[in-house]
């Protein structure tokens, strides 16, 4: 049977309309009393899952061999984990006339999380970029932020994160480390079958956060929390991502030029850099805010829709520079060179980018 395709021209992210699907279950649905016990048990176990597999995908090897590109990687870190963080810092000025002091919470909390890993690979291949130097930013990203994440949230969030305390720290530890690092062990094993599945453990990944985001809003809406929300204010997020999505994809295009970066490893900077990971960050979320996840992870899911929207546009202008052909046939720059697709190619790289990351 051929498989159901998203219309190439749709500009949003089918994966996103199931999360609101979920928000809306939640909001008319909410799990109470046992059935919330069940849900947030269920939930628990999904995040530790997802990070189990997270642990057995990642290639040691790949990692080992992309660190041979360290100045790449420490910029695309310094953006992630330092210059977004700063710029998160900054918004905090708006606070209470844009934002309110969840929205805010929300908004810091998304200028913490890792970058993305499929989306930035796909927008570089679009761009004809550097991809594996792509693959391995978004990876090295990915597993920083298992432990980055949660310390810069304990540094800047502190008690204002909605109850994060040390005991998110443990939570963080058993529920997100200490799978990984298992499914790192045990990737020898079960390496090849994880490979094989791909597609079926996929579909796992997405209903895994459906679930974690289900618990979230259903805790929110038993809470009231919702009520604190309002039309105007959610303009005022969106107006305020649309800005940070805005710098940042500026600092990381000037910023890789003027440290000498070749055009495919701007690219690849560029696209890595400027990103935040929907599938680390609901997870970390529903970890570390509890009851009050609803609301800070709001901003992310706006904001991921956003970069995959202007992203795209980006990438496909990129991808007709006069610079691209250049580099691509006389090879100076051997990173272009290694990752130029044939134009065929990048409808595929439009649908992986789609995908939850």
């Amino acid at each position: 049977m051929k498989r159901l395709q998203w219309p190439s021209w749709m500009p949003i992210d089918p994966y996103i309309l199931l999360l609101l699907g979920t928000v809306g279950l939640a909001a008319l649905l909410p799990a109470r009393g046992a059935g919330a016990d069940v849900a947030s048990g269920a939930s628990t176990a999904a995040i530790a899952f997802l990070f189990f597999l997270y642990g057995a995908r990642l290639s040691t090897r790949e990692a080992m061999d992309g660190l041979k590109h360290w100045r790449l990687h420490v910029t695309v870190l310094a953006c992630t984990f330092v210059v977004f963080p700063l710029l998160g810092l900054a918004a905090r000025g708006l606070e209470p006339v844009f934002l309110t002091h969840d929205l805010y919470t929300g908004l810091l909390f998304l200028t913490l999380v890792p970058s993305t890993i499929q989306s930035s690979i796909a927008f570089t291949s679009i761009a004809r970029g550097n991809v594996p130097a792509a693959i391995c930013a978004g990876s090295f990203s990915s597993l920083a932020g298992i432990v980055v994440t949660p310390l810069l949230a304990a540094v800047l969030l502190g008690s204002s994160g909605g109850g994060f305390s040390s005991d998110s720290l443990v939570k963080i530890v058993l529920q997100l480390l200490v799978p990984f690092l298992a499914g790192q062990l045990l990737r020898r094993w079960i390496g090849g079958f994880i490979t094989r599945n791909k597609r079926v453990l996929g579909y796992v990944d997405r209903g895994s956060i459906l679930l974690v985001v289900y618990t979230a809003f259903s805790e929110g809406m038993v809470q009231g929390i919702w009520h604190q929300v309002s039309v105007v204010r959610l303009a005022g997020l969106l107006l305020v991502e649309a800005l940070l999505l805005a710098v940042m994809l500026a600092l990381t295009g000037y910023g890789g030029k003027a440290l000498g970066f070749g055009r495919g490893d701007r690219i690849a900077i560029q696209f890595a850099g400027s990103k935040k990971s929907l599938a680390s960050g609901l997870p970390m979320a529903g970890v570390l805010f509890g009851a009050h996840a609803s609301l800070a992870v709001l901003p992310l899911m706006l904001f991921h829709q956003m970069q995959l929207m202007v992203c795209a546009v980006i990438a496909k202008r990129r991808a007709r520079d006069p610079e691209a052909s250049e580099t691509a046939g006389d090879g100076k720059d051997a990173g272009d060179a290694r990752a130029v697709r044939p134009a065929a190619g990048s409808r595929t790289a439009v649908g992986t980018a789609r995908r939850s990351d």
